[in-house]
């Protein structure tokens, strides 16, 4: 089974679970990196894949999606275009990607997209190849990507690592009334405030829901209404009609693009990728705890894993 880590949603969780107090030998916060690094342990040891890949942010807000529509994720920029986060917070990022480079953990992202986009795209590249994958996110829009019959599962992390939650579709079903592939238009329909979706006036989850149950998807919806026999309350049916504009951008706003990416191989490292360049960092900012953890729990899974089967 192939891990994909939300790497921006477990850094962020982590630096607001752990106290900034935590910090390195000469007084910079470290929370972040080891809240990341014993969330990722923990994770590795309870699921035991045998592939892991830390899916990064390159763009956390790429132009073609604001293009498309100005709201998404407008309340989240900072004064300087960029993204609204503690400056404490941004000085760990780059720690993190020098642990996972020393361990041989590999990253994978592109130029003008988002960590969601490289999910889904290696999810379902190796989904099609009969490789069963686990997204782990703390991002609702990541459910849409749950399939049983793909070997996709959502690892949602959004109540913390000890109360994870294991989604196949009828677990997204039950908890919002939708399959996962409706998912997105559930979103775009109510509106979600994290990503500046505004939604449609006067529907809320229940009636998103029961329209997609009825429709099926946003493109029948709209097919519908536009014949004018659509069969749905006089109210609804004109805020729905008045917001055809938003219905159709947001569709390619929230759906997980595909991506041209490289192969990112991401077999479990037996043993740290460059021994001299880890020890380093861990003298340097004072990690040595969680990284122990997470080189002994990589080599426990990594030698089952290539254990022969004799069953």
């Amino acid at each position: 089974m192939r891990m994909l880590l939300d790497s921006a949603g477990l850094y962020f969780r982590a630096f607001h679970a752990i106290p900034e107090s935590v910090t390195a030998p000469d007084g910079t916060p470290v929370n972040a990196v080891r809240g990341f690094l014993d969330m990722t342990a923990a994770l590795v040891a309870a699921r035991r894949p045998t592939h892991l890949v830390a899916c990064w942010d390159e763009d956390w807000r790429p132009d073609w999606r604001v293009a498309l529509l100005p709201s998404y994720k407008a309340h989240r920029v900072a004064a300087d275009g960029g993204e609204d986060e503690p400056a404490s917070l941004a000085a760990q990022v780059g720690i993190i990607v020098d642990v996972l480079a020393a361990l041989g953990v590999p990253r994978a992202g592109a130029a003008g997209y988002e960590a969601d986009d490289i999910l889904g795209t290696l999810a379902r590249r190796h989904a099609a190849r009969g490789e069963p994958v686990e997204v782990v996110t703390g991002d609702r829009d990541l459910f849409q990507l749950v399939d049983d019959a793909a070997g996709i599962r959502v690892l949602y992390v959004g109540r913390g690592i000890r109360r994870l939650q294991v989604l196949d579709e009828a677990a997204v079903r039950t908890g919002y009334g939708v399959a996962p592939a409706q998912y997105a238009d559930l979103a775009i329909l109510r509106g979600d405030p994290s990503d500046g979706l505004p939604g449609i006036p006067g529907v809320g989850a229940r009636t998103a829901a029961g329209l997609l149950e009825r429709f099926g998807d946003l493109a029948s919806l709209r097919a519908a209404l536009a014949t004018g026999d659509a069969g749905i309350r006089s109210g609804i049916a004109a805020a729905l009609r008045a917001a055809e504009d938003y219905l159709v951008r947001a569709e390619e706003v929230v759906r997980v693009a595909d991506v041209a990416l490289p192969e990112v191989p991401g077999p479990l490292p037996a043993a740290p990728a460059d021994p001299a360049l880890l020890a380093d960092l861990v003298q340097r900012w004072g990690i040595g705890a969680p990284v122990e953890r997470m080189v002994a729990v990589l080599a426990d899974v990594a030698a089952a894993s290539d254990a022969p089967d004799v069953g």
